[in-house]
């Protein structure tokens, strides 16, 4: 199968590019290698070396003999070249991780609400706007959020995208429909995400267009089979408070000294998802694409929920770190019940990887074996959601695109 990845670069792109051109998918990755500049504009790196694409592709190539092409293309802004991309490399299915992907950094400032909207929904739109241009039955596997639901859901279970209701039309006369599950989103990164949902209802109804799309849980690890290879294949492992994710980041403070830090109650409850079961959500999407003129397949991508306090006394209990709770800078509820379906996956044949000691000692040692890296400025997480505790505004820069 010929695979286009957008955003084959970043933290689930790579891992995920490498994991289906082992499985002899024939892989071209599209990127503008933006997540690097932002690693720039925030002075911050991954926490994990991480080689230049080029290096990392050659690498590739000499362990397994599988050939990987890259092309530099700026999805949200580049259409034309993205169009003549498609009509040459004529992919059988479209994997969409182009989109600026975290909540704090979405909330920094104006700059970066427009930055994430701006890439985000032209990135989106092009894509969808390209696949119909092209004439070519290509299906679209796009990275969502679970954070679209938001999290005030009264002991609702989650559906996999959709609603059913009734709705009244005469006493005693009702009809049945199903619709999208009602959106809330808790930043300007998810509130991109719920439009890209209506991006995708319109066009698969009026141009048939294929859409599986996967509404992702917090992603935890580091490492798949394919990035463990070799060093230079290693995967990202951010850390920093605007793009390290919760979990990652208290195994990566306890492996430094650093208070595990639990943004209010800690009763957040949230979803997760191991790296590995990403990729292979991700395989087993592309493997088992809607048919045409089917709506658009949804799935809740996560394998487990975990209240974030218990996540954080778990890695103490395991590392003899401490817990240190700090304002939480969300308007969130203090607690919630977090209950989804994810049965689809399921029934393609995923095998969740459960939350485990061992794998938690896993990510723990990457901390440590690379535990110098880290600069322990870039741990706490600043971003405001209120405007009047908002950063002070700064205009555009390039570090931004």
């Amino acid at each position: 199968m010929k695979v286009l990845v957008l955003g084959g670069d970043g933290f689930c792109g790579w891992p995920t590019a490498l994991h289906l051109s082992a499985q002899n998918d024939q892989v071209l990755i599209a990127d503008n290698m933006s997540r690097r500049r932002i690693d720039r504009e925030l002075q911050v790196e991954s926490l994990t070396p991480i080689e230049q694409l080029p290096v990392r592709l050659d690498a590739w190539q000499t362990l397994t003999g599988q050939t990987i092409r890259f092309v530099e293309l700026d999805v949200a802004m580049e259409y034309e070249r993205l169009l003549a991309l498609i009509h040459e490399a004529q992919p059988d299915a479209v994997v969409h991780f182009a989109e600026q992907r975290a909540a704090p950094y979405s909330m920094k400032s104006a700059a970066h609400k427009r930055y994430t909207v701006d890439n985000n929904l032209r990135a989106t739109h092009n894509v969808l706007c390209a696949i119909v241009e092209s004439s070519l039955d290509i299906h679209l596997v796009h990275l969502g959020t679970m954070g679209v639901y938001g999290y005030q859901t009264a002991g609702l279970r989650i559906p996999e995208g959709y609603l059913p209701v009734s709705i009244e039309i005469a006493p005693g006369q009702s009809v049945q429909r199903e619709i999208l599950f009602p959106s809330d989103p808790g930043s300007v990164y998810h509130m991109t995400k719920t439009q890209d949902q209506l991006f995708f209802y319109f066009y698969n109804k009026n141009d048939k267009v294929r859409v599986t799309d996967l509404h992702q849980g917090v992603v935890w690890g580091t490492q798949t089979k394919e990035t463990q290879l070799d060093e230079r294949l290693i995967n990202r492992f951010d850390y920093d408070g605007d793009y390290g994710t919760v979990l990652n980041r208290f195994l990566m403070q306890a492996a430094v000294g650093y208070p595990l830090t639990v943004h209010g109650s800690g009763g957040q409850t949230r979803a997760f998802i191991h790296i590995r079961d990403t990729v292979r959500c991700i395989e087993l999407a592309i493997h088992n694409p809607p048919r045409r003129g089917e709506r658009v397949r949804i799935f809740n991508q996560a394998t487990e929920t975990h209240r974030v306090r218990d996540l954080a006394q778990l890695v103490a209990r395991l590392t003899g770190a401490t817990v240190q709770h700090v304002p939480n800078m969300r308007i969130e509820a203090e607690e919630n019940e977090l209950l989804i379906h994810n049965q689809g996956l399921r029934d393609l044949g995923l095998q969740p990887i459960r939350l485990s000691d061992g794998l938690l000692e896993e990510v723990h040692a990457i901390s440590k074996r690379y535990a110098h890296r880290c600069d322990r400025s870039k741990i706490p997480c600043l971003s405001q959601w209120r405007a009047e505790h908002a950063a002070t505004p700064t205009s555009r820069s390039a570090t931004c695109t």
